[in-house]
């Protein structure tokens, strides 16, 4: 075996040759071994996990390099515990249907992101599927809402977008959120996100959360009943995160379905046996027909390995202003915007 400089090792080998050319005595080989041994031993949790910048971007150094970042608990919960939270904080999540407030660090401008969700949606999402200190990654980061919220929760994250704009917001983001009572780190990277197994370990990943692009269902002018009549910003607007042919928001429902299984089949092996994945999507209106997005997602997710563990509603009819008339008095439609869904999956346990 290679000896490790400063260790014991090391010094009995220092002291054998020492012996080979004058026997001292048993007071001085003591004193010897004594004087060669290291000060101080660091255990394994004070080692410190490198730094990571809160973005990275396409040509750096670190990019489509494995990620040096923790996904170990650094919590004291019990081993069969899913989660830290209290038995109080476990009765409210299991209620079907949950609402959410907007906070002031929430982005609501369409301009500066087409489809973002309040911090809180995220960190009740993270709290009850994650401890402190595992590995939370949203391979479709958009504004960064899932990261800012893994910092509030102490939770390691990473999230990955296309766009450079997004990622630039995402550091922004961070940079302000609150990192005092934790060491966790939270980054952000610019990038494709079918390249994602290339910065993680299998097996790292404790929960994905992410609210995916709605295949091209926002790739359109906005047109619908209830603004038309209205001189507003959104009115004729294309609410689309991008023309990149990459983009999934470019996408027909087919094959932007097919796309989506791919992705997430090559994220299977990253999540831990019983880890969760959850989808946020809504389901849209196109030409007077409903387009059924969660139902797509659940079949694609199934077919790829994943098990569907539950559906909770978004109820949004608490932040949702001003509700035009649809269909009426001939065509009864249930509003989109009121509601949408959160598709828990998880990866079925080891055999």
């Amino acid at each position: 075996m290679q000896a490790v400089p400063g260790s014991c090792t090391v010094a009995r080998t220092c002291v054998a040759d020492q012996v080979s050319r004058k026997m001292p005595d048993s007071e001085s080989i003591a004193n010897f071994e004594v004087d060669l041994m290291p000060k101080s031993v660091p255990k394994v949790s004070d080692i410190q996990t490198p730094t990571l910048q809160p973005a990275i971007f396409q040509g750096e150094t670190s990019w489509r390099q494995k990620l040096p970042i923790s996904m170990e608990r650094t919590c004291e919960c019990k081993p069969s515990h899913i989660n830290c939270l209290t038995a109080k904080e476990w009765l409210k999540c299991q209620l079907g249907v949950w609402q959410f407030t907007y906070e002031k660090r929430d982005i609501r401008d369409k301009n500066t992101h087409p489809a973002t969700f309040p911090i809180a949606l995220a960190s009740k999402v993270i709290r009850l599927f994650t401890h402190q200190g595992q590995l939370v990654m949203d391979p479709f980061v958009g504004s960064g809402t899932t990261l800012v919220a893994a910092a509030d929760a102490d939770r390691n994250a990473v999230g990955f977008d296309l766009q450079k704009p997004y990622v630039e917001l995402c550091a922004k983001r961070l940079s302000r959120a609150s990192t005092l009572f934790g060491d966790s780190q939270q980054v952000a990277v610019q990038d494709d996100a079918k390249h994602i197994p290339d910065y993680l370990d299998n097996q790292s990943v404790s929960l994905i959360f992410t609210s995916p692009p709605y295949a091209n269902l926002l790739n359109r002018p906005r047109k619908n009943k209830s603004r038309r009549h209205r001189n507003t910003a959104q009115l004729g607007k294309v609410e689309q995160y991008s023309q990149d042919p990459r983009d999934l928001g470019t996408m027909p429902l087919d094959r932007y379905t097919s796309a989506m299984g791919d992705l997430f089949e090559s994220y299977l092996p990253l999540l831990k046996p019983k880890a969760h994945c959850v989808v946020n999507v809504p389901d849209m209106w196109w030409e007077n027909e409903r387009i059924t997005i969660h139902v797509s997602l659940v079949e694609e997710l199934r077919r790829r390995g994943y098990e569907l563990r539950n559906i909770i509603i978004w109820d949004r009819t608490n932040i949702v202003n001003r509700i035009g008339i649809f269909g009426w008095p001939s065509n009864y439609i249930t509003m989109g915007v009121t509601f949408e869904y959160l598709l828990d999956f998880w990866r079925p346990p080891d055999d």
